[in-house]
């Protein structure tokens, strides 16, 4: 079964260990999931915005690394929002379990943060995949 493709939206300026940790997670053998992109320190232009769009489109999902400054992160909130514009799933990752993560500005009242443990990430990242999926309905429930 091939791995879950996964962008990595984190807040460069001051969470780079979380995306190091991240990393060194999906690396792991028995890990269903690689990071095909990532959050970039650069400067915020329209071609990074484009950028971010296809490697986002291209992801199968994204993870939003929340970390005590996401709230205010530019960049977080840009991926975010171009995350919810195509229709991405994505989940909220507590990033640091001995502080006060913030959600980004842009997530929705109901985007719950989860607890950052490797069995919650992996059960996140699959639960996360199988409910952005459509649900067929069987023949015999559809209306003539």
């Amino acid at each position: 079964m091939p791995k879950v493709r996964i962008f990595m939206s984190f807040d460069p300026d001051n969470d780079q260990d979380l995306h190091d940790l991240l990393l060194q997670q999906s690396r792991s053998r028995s890990s269903g999931f690689e990071i095909s992109a990532r959050s970039e320190a650069a400067t915020m232009t329209d071609q990074r915005d484009e950028r971010v769009r296809r490697q986002i489109s291209e992801a199968d999902e994204v993870i939003v690394i929340c970390g005590e400054h996401t709230a205010s992160s530019v960049r977080v909130n840009a991926e975010l929002r171009i995350t919810q514009e195509e229709q991405k799933p994505y989940f909220l990752l507590w990033g640091r379990r001995e502080r006060m993560c913030t959600k980004p500005a842009g997530s929705k009242r109901d985007d719950s943060m989860y607890s950052w443990t490797w069995e919650i990430l992996q059960d996140q990242i699959i639960t996360t995949l199988r409910d952005a999926q459509p649900r067929e309905v069987p023949e015999r429930y559809k209306r003539p």
